[in-house]
C-alpha cells in the first residue's frame, strides 16, 4: 500500500526484520513495538479504504471526482445533450388556457393599402399558476310546521367547519415524505407559496394519517413478495432518538417493504412477517442472519466481492483476488450476452475455472497454523483468508447468476431502494420516536412501490385521502 509517496507495506515489512534481527530489545519492549507495528498496520489500511474496496459510502471517499462511466470504462464526452439522446422538448398544446389576440398596430405598417387577415402566428407560454381553492358545501335546511328541521348531508370526509382537503395533504405528504423536505420547510412552503399557515404539527398529523390509511398496502405488499421468485434483501442504521436502530427493506423491481426495528437479526426479520415464509430466492450481502431461513435458495451479491477483492489486492497484493475479479466481471458480461442463462457446457467450464482461482489463492493464503494447545478462543484469520473460504464455500450462491435468468450479478436493487432512506437521515438527522420511524417506512414503501408500478406519487396520495388505491393493487 502506497500512502503520500510512500511504500507502507513495504516499510512495515522492513521495521520486522529489523525487529527480529535485534537480539538486545528485551520481551517487553519488542512486545510494544510488535503492537505498534500492528497499530500502524490496522492505520494505514483504513486510509486505503474508500466506496470501491469496501462497504464505505461514496460520500466519504477522500478527494471524490464525479466521472461519467460507459460499460465499465471512463469516457470523455461534451457537455450538453450527446447524440440520440431522447429529448423533452415542449410541445404546444392544442387546448391552451387563455388565449390573447394581438392585433397590429397599423402605424407600424405601409399606409395607403388594402389588408384582410391571412390567419396568424401563434407562440405558447406555459407556466405554473400556484393559488389556493376553497369549496364552501351549503347544506340546505328543510323546516316542517312543527319547527323540526332537516338538514342536507354533507359530502363524506367534510366533517368540520373549516378544514384542509386532499390537495393539501397530498402535497405536504409527497414534500415530506417523498421529498424528504424537513417539516419546518414544508410549513415554509405552504405559508410562502399559498398564503396557508399549516402548523408542522399539522404535516406530522397528514403523515400520520396517511400511514393509517396503508393498513391494507402492507397486506398486499407481503403477499406480493411472497409471490416474488426473487427478492432483494438489505439492512441500514439509522438514528432514532439518538440511539441506533435498523432499518430493514425487502423488495424487487415492482415492490418496497420497510422495516425498522430494534434489533438487525432474524427476531426483526421475523417480526417483519415474510422470510418465515419465502421460499424463493434471496438476493443478499451474506449477512448470517439471512442463512437462518433453510427453505430459501440464496443469492450472494458479487458487488460486494468485487469490493472485497479489490480491497485484498489493494493491501495485500494477492494475484488470485485480481485474477477472480476479473473473471467476475467477464463472466458476467458473458452471461449478458447469452440473455441470462449459460449453457450447461459453459457453466462447467466457468465453475472449474472459478475453483482453479481459489486453489490458486489456497496457495497464496494459506490457512493459519492451527492454535497452540492450552489457548482459548478460535484461531484469527486475515480478511484475505476469510474470504476466500467464503467463497469457496458459498460457490453455488455466488455463481448462481450463471444458471438462473430471474437470479440478477448483484443486489443493486436492495441497496438503491434503501439510498433515498439515508438521504433521509443526513436531511433531519434522526427520527424522534420509533413510531416516527414507522409512519416513513410505511409511507416511503407506498410511494417508492407507486413509482416503480408507473403512477405518480402525488397522484396516488390524491387517491388515497380520497378512500381509493392505485390500480395496479387490484389486479
Amino acid at each position: 500500500m502506497v500512502v503520500e509517496n510512500i511504500d507502507v507495506t513495504h516499510t512495515l515489512e522492513k521495521a520486522k526484520r529489523i525487529l527480529d534481527e535485534e537480539k538486545d530489545l528485551s520481551p517487553a519492549v519488542k512486545s510494544i513495538f510488535e503492537v505498534l507495528i500492528l497499530l500502524i498496520t490496522l492505520m494505514a489500511n483504513r486510509l486505503g479504504r474508500n466506496s470501491k474496496n469496501s462497504s464505505l459510502p461514496p460520500s466519504q471517499d477522500p478527494n471524490r471526482a464525479r466521472k461519467n462511466k460507459v460499460a465499465g470504462e471512463i469516457q470523455k464526452r461534451k457537455q450538453g445533450g450527446q447524440e440520440n439522446h431522447e429529448g423533452c422538448t415542449l410541445e404546444k398544446s392544442k387546448t391552451p388556457d387563455t388565449i390573447e389576440e394581438i392585433v397590429i398596430d397599423l402605424r407600424t405598417i405601409p399606409a395607403g393599402r388594402t389588408y384582410t387577415v391571412a390567419g396568424y402566428e401563434s407562440r405558447q407560454v406555459v407556466d405554473v399558476n400556484i393559488n389556493v381553492h376553497i369549496t364552501e358545501y351549503r347544506a340546505e335546511i328543510l323546516e316542517d310546521e312543527t319547527g323540526k328541521r332537516y338538514v342536507a348531508r354533507f359530502p363524506d370526509g367534510v366533517n368540520k367547519a373549516i378544514q384542509y382537503g386532499s390537495g393539501v395533504k397530498a402535497e405536504s405528504v409527497y414534500l415530506s415524505m417523498f421529498q424528504l423536505v424537513p417539516l419546518a420547510r414544508v410549513q415554509e412552503h405552504f405559508a410562502d407559496q399559498m398564503g396557508l399557515p399549516i402548523s408542522k404539527g399539522s404535516v406530522s398529523n397528514f403523515n400520520q394519517e396517511t400511514s393509517e390509511r396503508l393498513d391494507a398496502f402492507g397486506t398486499w405488499a407481503k403477499q406480493k413478495l411472497l409471490a416474488s421468485p426473487l427478492i432483494h434483501a438489505d439492512e441500514t442504521g439509522i438514528n432514532v432518538g439518538g440511539k441506533r436502530k435498523w432499518l430493514h427493506n425487502l423488495s424487487n423491481e415492482k415492490v418496497t417493504l420497510y422495516h425498522p426495528d430494534e434489533k438487525r437479526g432474524t427476531e426483526a426479520m421475523n417480526r417483519m412477517g415474510v422470510l418465515p415464509l419465502y421460499t424463493g430466492r434471496l438476493c443478499h450481502d451474506h449477512m448470517k442472519s439471512y442463512y437462518k431461513y433453510p427453505n430459501i435458495t440464496h443469492v450472494l451479491c458479487n458487488a460486494h466481492h468485487i469490493r472485497e477483492l479489490k480491497r485484498v489486492i489493494e493491501e495485500d497484493g494477492h494475484q488470485w483476488a485480481k485474477t477472480l475479479l476479473q473473471f467476475l466481471v467477464d463472466l458476467n458480461q458473458a452471461v449478458d450476452a447469452a440473455d441470462g442463462v449459460l449453457s450447461d457446457e459453459k457453466v462447467c467450464v466457468a465453475t472449474k475455472q472459478y475453483r482453479e482461482i481459489l486453489e490458486q489463492g489456497e496457495a497464496e493464503c494459506p490457512k493459519p497454523a492451527p492454535k497452540e494447545s492450552g489457548k482459548r478462543g478460535r484461531v484469527k484469520k486475515t480478511f484475505s483468508r476469510n474470504l476466500l473460504e467464503r467463497l469457496r464455500d458459498f460457490e453455488s450462491d455466488t455463481l448462481l447468476f450463471m444458471k438462473e435468468a430471474v437470479v440478477p450479478f448483484t443486489n443493486n436493487q436492495g441497496e438503491r431502494d434503501l439510498r433515498m432512506t439515508k438521504v433521509q437521515q443526513k436531511i433531519s438527522g434522526c427520527f424522534r420516536s420509533m413510531e416516527g420511524a414507522q409512519v416513513f417506512s410505511r409511507v416511503r414503501s407506498f410511494l417508492s412501490t407507486c413509482k416503480k408500478n408507473g403512477v405518480s406519487p402525488t397522484e396516488a396520495l390524491r387517491d388515497l385521502f380520497q378512500g381509493k388505491f392505485p390500480d395496479f393493487m387490484t389486479l
